[in-house]
């Protein structure tokens, strides 16, 4: 799955949580960066860029100007803030951009955007409207297969990926009949936008990763990974999955944290930017 519930919460609530239901996740606490929300208005910026799909992508961006893009690509729920602590230390030559994915956030359009293809055609506008030199996307959980579409339908605009717990793997894709209950009239109208778009994301995610699994062996571009051992959302067998399919690619970098769960992006942040560093050194390396 890649629902970015509360690590505290055991497998049958979060079951009902997907389900939508309200209460079930009153006491629901999604991990986050330690900068608050007012610290990041005061340092850090957002934009907003019209797309041809009729909506505007919403966005966070820090560091140089004219530095090395690097864009973050949150999960199912989340938005730009979940990269907080990124964005407020962003290493000197470079320059970090957080999206608030399609349907989440300050992006449009107010239904779930439930499509990948589309999802990252909303990475590839932003790319091309900075420039269109090829950026290093991070993905973590949801955003993992959103960066792996991009690659494989944009790969001029795409120099390298960093995957995140990333779910691509759809043998792993488990949807409880609970969650398609939450998803009908009129349970799904009581339910905040944020919660109603992350149901559907999910309902609609494994026949698509079916669809992009035999596509990712045409990912040429260097792939960092990191994923923990105790990740009960996004099981650990996705890492054999990317391992076994991503084939084309000249560079890859495994990183297994043992015992780790699935909110890496707040936990293991260390690991992460060193995976981000290793994907831009490779990224520059010599092809072999």
């Amino acid at each position: 799955m890649a629902f970015q519930a509360s690590p505290f919460l055991g497998p049958w609530v979060r079951r009902v949580a997907f389900a939508g239901s309200a209460l079930a996740l009153a006491g629901c606490s999604i991990p986050g960066p330690d900068a608050s929300e007012a610290d990041m208005a005061a340092r850090v910026p957002r934009h907003d860029l019209p797309l041809s799909a009729g909506y505007s992508l919403s966005y966070l961006e820090a560091g140089a100007p004219s530095g090395r893009l690097a864009i973050f690509v949150h999960g199912t729920p989340g938005d730009a803030h979940a990269w907080a602590d990124y964005l407020i230390g962003v290493p000197k030559g470079f320059r970090y951009v957080a999206i608030d994915r399609p349907g989440f956030g300050h992006s449009g359009p107010d239904g779930a955007v439930v499509s990948l293809a589309e999802q990252a055609q909303a990475i590839a506008a932003l790319i091309r409207a900075n420039g269109g030199k090829p950026a290093v996307l991070i993905g973590h959980s949801l955003g993992g297969p959103i960066i792996a579409q991009a690659a494989v339908d944009s790969p001029d605009l795409v120099a390298a990926l960093v995957v995140l717990a990333g779910s691509l793997d759809p043998a792993q894709e488990n949807v409880p009949f609970i969650q398609y209950v939450g998803d009908t009239w009129p349970v799904s109208a009581l339910l905040p936008r944020w919660l109603r778009n992350t149901n559907r994301e999910i309902i609609a995610l494994e026949p698509q990763l079916e669809a992009l699994a035999p596509r990712l062996a045409t990912i040429h571009i260097p792939v960092t990974i990191v994923h923990g051992t105790k990740d009960d959302l996004v099981p650990f067998e996705n890492v054999a999955f990317m391992k076994t399919h991503l084939t084309g690619t000249h560079a890859m970098d495994v990183t297994v944290i043992d015992g780790q769960n699935h909110f890496l992006p707040w936990n293991s942040k260390q690991q992460v930017d060193a995976a981000i560093a290793k994907a831009f050194a490779m990224m520059e390396a010599p092809t072999p």
